[in-house]
């Protein structure tokens, strides 16, 4: 009879203990998971708080630079018409000359910085609207109407990598200077052509023709000393491209690019 009072509080002892120990496992699983939460919780709004210091880092990046491109564009500008002030007290027109081409090349790249200034993407421009403003401001420049010489153009929609928008934009500007300059002595009536396209994912050609008087039959195009083509040439090792030139019936430069590397 002592034996069987023994086992049975024996048997109770041993089921309080298994309850026990359930109870504290059940609650040693509620602290870790309640610590994982919590755990989980703090690592979420640390990454929010993070995300939200990285947009307003961004944002903070993006007035800046677009306070630099502002401000180098009002300097260029500045530079600019310094040599137009400069030009009107010289009597010589051939120096003369060499401002308005000097102002034309600063202009170009005041209007990179101008288009980095207005767009949302500080890294690229939609140089298709660069092209057309740049031509309208060498128009004006030399003082040309439409109805004399026809400017044409066939340029994809394309946004460019800022240095070679910049090296392109001079280039567009030497060549189309130069057949506004030389291609119709008389002003008769004539054609330039313009053409910008993407051949494959980072490979660009840019074509630029006239259908004025060319160059003399005996023009080299490799040896010129022309100030204005041996920048053509230097742009175009600068943008590790090739260039092509053909003196038929006017001339054409076909240039081709990759933008891979810059």
């Amino acid at each position: 009879m002592l034996t069987t009072v023994r086992d049975n509080e024996e048997n109770e002892f041993l089921k309080q203990l298994l309850i026990e120990a359930n109870t504290s496992t059940h609650q040693t699983n509620l602290l870790t998971i309640f610590g994982s939460m919590l755990a989980s919780v703090i690592v979420s709004l640390a990454c929010k708080q993070s995300e939200e210091q990285i947009k307003a880092l961004l944002q903070e990046k993006e007035v800046l630079l677009k306070e630099i491109h502002h401000r180098v564009k009002n300097n260029l500008q500045i530079i600019s018409s310094l040599l137009s002030l400069e030009a009107q007290y010289l009597n010589d027109n051939r120096a003369i000359e060499v401002l308005k081409e000097s102002q034309n090349r600063i202009q170009s790249m005041a209007l990179i910085h101008d288009k980095l200034y207005q767009s949302k993407d500080l890294a690229r421009i939609n140089f298709a609207e660069y092209i057309q403003d740049l031509i309208t401001n060498l128009l004006h420049s030399y003082k040309l109407n439409s109805t004399a010489i026809t400017l044409k153009t066939k340029v994809e929609d394309i946004f460019l990598v800022n240095d070679a928008a910049i090296l392109c934009g001079l280039i567009i500007n030497e060549l189309i200077s130069n057949s506004l300059k030389h291609a119709f002595p008389q002003r008769e009536s004539g054609e330039i052509y313009i053409e910008f396209c993407s051949l494959k994912a980072n490979l660009f050609t840019l074509t630029i023709s006239d259908n004025g008087v060319g160059f003399a039959k005996d023009f080299d195009f490799q040896t010129t000393e022309s100030l204005g083509l041996l920048l053509v040439k230097g742009l175009t090792n600068q943008l590790k491209g090739n260039i092509d030139f053909s003196n038929n019936n006017g001339v054409e430069f076909k240039i081709t690019f990759s933008t891979e590397n810059l």
